[in-house]
């Protein structure tokens, strides 16, 4: 809570300052963080729908023109498109079974901590599904008697992105504590 937004009151009775939070500031934070939560799992679901169905495309495109056949760039394929009907499935869920909240400030925070621990599952799974996508698109280069440089390369390039994958995941852990601590600040109160 920022300091501009406690108020500072002078109780009478025992002639000493008591500190009380500005509600309507609050709500007001718990609201912007409640905004920013839903757009950022909005933003995710999309961009892994469409990065899949892009990809997946791209690669069914080359392996189409290609003479060489590789099973497995189209297995690779396969499980993009699989990976973003499973979101889309998930995010239409997500959004028709969302509950009615109302305008309170609990009601608020719940919501808010609700999205984000869909966006830390989604994250999750997300973080695990590079390994079958790394997997098959190493053994893509290798069925397809590409250098083996190259596959080290996509090895190097997929261990990365799996690291960096777990970075993204706890910056979205983090931002779930923080909400859980603040509903429990406003429940103790």
């Amino acid at each position: 809570m920022e300091f501009e937004e406690m108020q500072k009151v002078w109780m009478a009775d025992k002639q000493e300052a008591v500190y009380v939070i500005n509600e309507k500031a609050l709500h007001n934070r718990v609201i912007s963080k409640k905004n920013k939560t839903q757009f950022i799992t909005n933003v995710s679901e999309l961009l892994l729908i469409i990065a899949n169905v892009c990809a997946a495309g791209f690669i069914l495109g080359v392996s189409l023109l290609n003479s060489n056949t590789n099973v497995f760039l189209y297995i690779t394929a396969a499980w993009m498109l699989i990976t973003s009907v499973y979101v889309l499935a998930h995010r239409m869920r997500r959004l028709n079974e969302q509950p009615k909240f109302d305008r309170s400030i609990r009601e608020d925070l719940q919501h808010a901590i609700d999205t984000a621990t869909y966006q830390v599952r989604l994250s999750k799974i997300m973080r695990l599904n590079i390994l079958p996508i790394g997997v098959l698109s190493i053994l893509g280069i290798w069925k397809g008697d590409k250098s083996l440089w190259l596959a080290i390369g996509m090895l190097v390039f997929f261990v990365l992105v799996y690291y960096a994958s777990g970075w993204e995941h706890g910056i979205y852990k983090n931002k779930k504590r923080e909400l859980e601590l603040l509903q429990n600040k406003l429940e103790k109160e």
